[in-house]
Formats: C-alpha cells, structure tokens, sequence
C-alpha cells in the first residue's frame, strides 16, 4: 500500500496533502513528495493528513527526516490532522514540528484561507490524486 499526494504553493505556505497509509512501503515516495517540495516554494510547509489512513514508525521517522531536510533550507514543517492511532515524537535534535488539528486551524495560524485555484497558487499531484480543487479534504 503506498499514498498520494499534492502539492499546493499558496502565497508563502505550502500545503502537501497526503492520502492513503504512510508504511514501509511509502517511505520512499513520501521522500520523493519532499524532495519536489524542496525544489518548489518558499516558508513554511504544512503536511496536511486528512486523508491518511494511518502511519507506521518507519512512517512517522520519514515526517521527522523531512521536518530536517527543510529546515536545512530554512522552512519549517507543521502538521495537520495526525492520525488518531498515533502520536509525533520527534528526537531532541529534530526541529520543532507544530501540530494542528486540522488544515483549517494550521491556514488560520498562516492567515490563509482556501478556496479554488486563486491566481499565484500552484499545485503538482501524483496521478492517482483526486481531480478537484479540495479532493480529498
């Protein structure tokens, strides 16, 4: 089993949606979702989980890698709506990872507020996303 994901360049913000179950087997694509994020936009990312189904150690260790690799480039990661079968425990050399209870209180936080494909946002997809401005959400 491995996710879906897209990618939306809002203003400053950058929301990665993710779908399906973030296990083993998705690590990997769930790294490449980062290295297109790394290449694309500026500020902050929000890692957005409604739409994952779950998430396994090896799962949660690829968020945590992520949050370092964009803080590297000086962005930082949040997350919104983690899996209820799961908790975040970043290791004490991890930058901070904020959590939101959902994309909706994670774009207020930015003062961003969503709704169609306004001029100036962009958005990427892997192919078995949804069509649709809020698929998935």
């Amino acid at each position: 089993m491995t996710i879906e994901w897209r990618y939306t360049v809002e203003q400053d913000l950058g929301i990665l949606s993710v779908s399906g179950y973030l296990g083993p087997d998705a690590v990997r694509r769930f790294t490449g979702a980062i290295g297109w994020v790394v290449g694309r936009g500026a500020g902050p990312v929000v890692v957005d989980l409604t739409g994952l189904r779950g998430w396994s150690a090896e799962g949660q260790l690829a968020i945590i890698e992520a949050a370092r690799r964009l803080a590297e480039g000086g962005r930082s990661l949040e997350l919104a709506a983690i899996p209820a079968d799961g908790s975040l425990v970043p290791g004490g050399d991890c930058p901070p990872i904020p959590v939101h209870p959902d994309l909706a209180a994670a774009l207020a936080g930015h003062g961003t507020r969503r709704g169609g494909l306004p001029e100036g946002r962009h958005e990427w997809r892997t192919t078995g996303w949804p069509s649709g401005d809020d698929a998935g959400e």
